[in-house]
């Protein structure tokens, strides 16, 4: 498959209530690297097999959750080709020039209909994941992987209203692919909706919900089932507050932890699920199997994993 427009999610940015709290949770315990950044007060960091040189911003502020998310794409031609259909399809863009955030390209912003800020660049600085691009090895140096041991920022799942337009923008203006969907199994509406630009089983998601702008959980992917369980080792020692898990998704087929960061906001875990090619339909969940959608072991589905976001 030829990856030549949106390549994958690239940065997100969270508020934290205390940053020194913040610190200890992404980098000691989930494992992320922090990659100094001056004149700032946000921190940065990076899981260790990406290449680009930060994934993850965090801000301290009065109140937790999402203050904006970015899709790194191809090339320059590409984000000037999908900055026009951004236009076309009526949202207001802010062009951002390179520089206006570190090490990084210039950039274009817009709200999406639920009330999420989105970022499209083609450029961040990279600094490479510690081996080298000729005979690489598959290790990197020694105590670079450590904590949860993740390998790279994988997905984000957003709640808020107008879902079938999110969807309907990410589809026809994006050129992503629809994976799965949840429906209400009485009036047919969607629920929530799995979005693809690559081989993964989603690249973002939405889940319906009144309020704008809602910030359900940033996921972190892992090379194995093994590393959840490990992970779930981790959780346990440090006393992180668990949400559900080592279980399954339904949809996805991933193995998956949730868990909250001491801002309460959601983290997941990651591993697995099936490869995505663009021909394939999309597949349909009913309310009448939420536990099984949600959680595919005890088939249970969690009141909070529906109802709380930042």
């Amino acid at each position: 498959m030829a990856i030549r427009g949106v390549l994958r999610i690239g940065e997100v940015a969270l508020r934290v209530l205390d940053m020194a709290a913040a610190r200890r949770h992404y980098a000691d315990y989930i494992g992320l690297i922090e990659v100094p950044v001056a004149d700032t007060a946000q921190v940065y960091f990076k899981a260790w097999d990406e290449h680009d040189h930060h994934s993850l911003v965090l801000r301290e502020a009065a109140s937790p959750g999402l203050d904006y998310f970015a899709f790194k794409v191809f090339d320059d031609a590409t984000l000037n080709q999908l900055t026009q259909r951004v236009e076309e399809a009526g949202l207001t863009v802010e062009h951002l020039p390179a520089g206006t955030y570190p090490h990084s390209g210039r950039r274009v912003q817009f709200e999406l209909p639920g009330g999420h800020l989105m970022q499209l660049y083609a450029e961040k600085e990279r600094t490479g994941n510690t081996l080298p691009t000729r005979n690489p090895g598959v290790l990197p140096d020694e105590g670079v992987v450590r904590g949860m041991r993740v390998s790279r920022l994988d997905h984000v799942l957003l709640a808020g209203p107008r879902l079938a337009e999110s969807t309907q923008f990410f589809t026809e203006v994006l050129d992503f692919d629809l994976g799965e969907e949840l429906i209400d199994n009485d009036s047919g509406m969607q629920l929530a909706t799995f979005l693809c630009c690559s081989n993964k089983p989603h690249d973002i998601a939405f889940v319906l919900r009144n309020e704008p702008g809602g910030f359900h959980h940033v996921s972190f992917h892992l090379d194995s089932v093994a590393d959840v369980y490990h992970a779930g080792d981790i959780m346990g020692k440090h006393n992180i507050s668990v949400e559900v898990g080592p279980t399954r998704h339904g949809i996805t087929r991933g193995a998956t932890i949730y868990f909250y960061d001491p801002s309460g906001n959601r983290n997941e875990v990651f591993s697995g699920g099936y490869i995505h090619y663009p021909d394939l339909l999309p597949l349909t969940w009913d309310t009448t199997q939420l536990g099984h959608a949600a959680f595919a072991i005890d088939n249970q589905p969690r009141p909070s994993f529906f109802n709380v976001v930042t």
